[in-house]
């Protein structure tokens, strides 16, 4: 892994972080985590994670300011031979990604081998944390057509893990999630719905069975096809053998990165993937959004 990798810019533009008052982010032993956020693109490059030069992209400093008030570290790599290292050290990994991350292109950055992604895997399987924002969903793609569902023995075994693909997205407006889940860690004060003005809203397909949604798209009122479809999750949680699981298809502008209520949920998507915190995670998704397997007519 290079070095630049592992550098914090020095005189970096000035991040709008709100302070929480979250003691419960924190390991109860006060155990400062590692995170490792892996924001290589091998497909299209989001601005949020373009890097400058030496200095890191904006959600990678976004996640490592939160990491010096929360007590996790942050390690932040484009380069995929990072999986071909011990892994052990980590206790959770964060997607911001692009494309099959086994190919060269995109960001030009080196790629992540086929044993590599297989580790990531079985490293989640085995109880570590994996979490996921917004194109993490646009990262290895099922074979077969983008606008049809694919049965769970066809789809990607990342895919799989993450519980949900990303299918094509509209143009970007105010969107409007209903909360599912008021209990899940960060989600307590939200109320019954979480408003941002202005996102890159994702249509998304291949849903897990056994999801727990957190945040429900509604899509009443949005305009462009990709939208022409009932409600259907957008923030979730599962279980992949021992890991825990996180996904938020929030985080295409910069300007969500620095919304305090996305950044409740972020944190509290990260605090139960680090294991710091507890929450049921049943099965929901027939129940709160039983139109979700209805794809939109693209």
């Amino acid at each position: 892994m290079k070095r630049r990798d592992l550098l914090i810019a020095s005189g970096a533009a000035a991040l709008s972080l709100t302070q929480f008052p979250l003691s419960w982010v924190r390991a109860a032993d006060d155990k400062r985590r590692k995170l490792l956020m892996f924001t290589r693109s091998q497909g299209f490059e989001h601005s949020a994670c373009k890097r400058q030069g030496d200095q890191l992209a904006f959600n990678e400093r976004v996640v490592t300011e939160l990491g010096k008030q929360h007590n996790f570290e942050v390690t932040a790599t484009k380069d995929g031979g990072v999986f071909d290292s011990d892994l052990a050290g980590y206790d959770a990994f964060l997607f911001y990604t692009t494309g099959d991350l086994t190919q060269p292109g995109g960001d030009h950055q080196p790629p992540m081998s086929a044993a590599g992604k297989k580790r990531l895997i079985e490293a989640v399987h085995s109880g570590k944390g994996f979490l996921a924002s917004h194109c993490g969903a646009d990262t290895f793609h099922s074979h077969g057509e983008r606008s049809q569902e694919q049965k769970p023995a066809e789809r990607d075994p990342y895919i799989a893990m993450l519980g949900g693909e990303f299918i094509r997205h509209g143009g970007q407006q105010k969107g409007r999630l209903a909360v599912a889940d008021d209990q899940f860690p960060g989600c307590s004060d939200l109320g019954k719905t979480l408003e941002i003005p202005q996102e890159e809203w994702y249509s998304l397909k291949n849903f897990a069975d056994d999801l727990h949604v957190i945040l429900i798209q509604d899509t009443q009122g949005m305009h462009d096809a990709d939208y022409e479809r009932p409600p259907y999750p957008c923030t979730w949680a599962r279980k992949h053998g021992q890991g825990r699981v996180f996904y938020t298809s929030m985080g295409h502008r910069e300007d969500v990165w620095e919304n305090a209520n996305f950044q409740k949920v972020f944190l509290g998507g990260l605090a139960w993937a680090f294991g710091n915190v507890q929450a049921d995670v049943p099965a929901n998704i027939d129940k709160v959004t039983p139109g979700a397997h209805v794809m939109p007519k693209l």
